[in-house]
């Protein structure tokens, strides 16, 4: 017996914990959904984020932009590569579902220019400003990758190689994405997408709808049936790198664990990488890195480098 459903059964001074998913009482779900207590140098290095993504600029020039949907946010920022016909990864931000600007994102842009890829990094509305439904974000990353499909020789893409990345909030987007029904919703081919890279997501929002989030996500059943994905794999038709951090909190990282599992026992290509000794914030950082964990895995995935 874990010590969870020990002092369950042996309550306390305070009487027994109320349990409210699997060991976790409120106070432990909610702190499993916030990744501050875990990550103390969020503060730094979400500010580094953004200094390097500006250095980024500096050295490539200004990402070309474009509108991708008919709202004012639906717009992306594009780096491209000199090569012709080349791949292109669309990498969806984090923040909660809240936070975070493209522009802030961009620092591993010069990883993909400089290995033959174009990098799409589209900006999207954040949960609060569309009445708490991530229904209205999933539509508009939908709407990114299908730009990116339609417009790819344009810019010197193959529409035929479009991957999909994401961190934290962004790598659920980025899985809901990756079992996205395309000839339905777009008229475009069910392998759409070649591959998919997510990094520190949530992949079933059962736990999340429960935890502290569900303050500011206004969740229905019917939300947490369509943008869980892991309930969605029969339409997974892209093999998928999955990646957690060591230090990151105990429900990502089980989130990522269950999703590689279910993927792996539907007979479908996934691979798991752990970070050792990289909290959830760090985790991203590696992207820019073409040695670095994701960074090494994604150009892998890519045939690029």
């Amino acid at each position: 017996m874990g010590p969870a459903a020990a002092g369950n059964l042996m309550g306390g001074l305070e009487g027994p914990r109320k349990l409210v998913w699997r060991d976790l009482d409120q106070a432990e779900l909610d702190a499993a959904y916030d990744q501050a207590a875990w990550a103390p140098n969020r503060p730094q290095l979400v500010a580094r984020y953004a200094a390097n993504s500006e250095g980024v600029r500096a050295r490539l020039g200004a990402p070309q932009r474009f509108a991708y949907g008919p709202t004012a946010v639906e717009a992306l920022d594009l780096y491209t590569t000199g090569r012709a016909d080349a791949p292109i990864n669309v990498f969806l931000h984090g923040g909660a579902w809240r936070l975070g600007f493209a522009k802030n994102y961009a620092f591993a842009a010069e990883l993909f220019v400089h290995a033959g890829a174009h990098l799409v990094v589209p900006d999207f509305a954040a949960v609060q400003d569309v009445g708490g439904s991530l229904l209205p974000m999933a539509e508009q990353v939908r709407r990114a990758v299908a730009w990116a499909r339609r417009n790819a020789q344009r810019f010197g893409g193959d529409p035929e190689r479009i991957y999909v990345s994401g961190h934290s909030s962004g790598a659920h987007l980025a899985a809901v994405v990756l079992t996205t029904d395309w000839r339905k919703a777009f008229d475009l081919p069910a392998d759409t997408v070649k591959g998919g890279l997510c990094c520190s997501g949530m992949y079933d929002l059962e736990a999340v709808r429960r935890s502290a989030r569900n303050a500011y996500v206004a969740f229905t059943d019917e939300m947490e049936q369509a943008l869980s994905p892991q309930r969605h794999l029969d339409k997974l038709r892209a093999p998928l790198i999955l990646a957690y951090g060591t230090f990151e909190t105990p429900e990502f990282q089980r989130q990522t664990r269950d999703f590689a599992a279910a993927i792996k026992a539907a007979g479908k290509p996934v691979q798991l990488l752990v970070g050792q000794g990289y909290n959830h914030f760090e985790m991203y950082e590696t992207l820019a890195n073409p040695y670095g964990l994701l960074g090494r895995a994604v150009l892998e995935q890519m045939r690029v480098g």
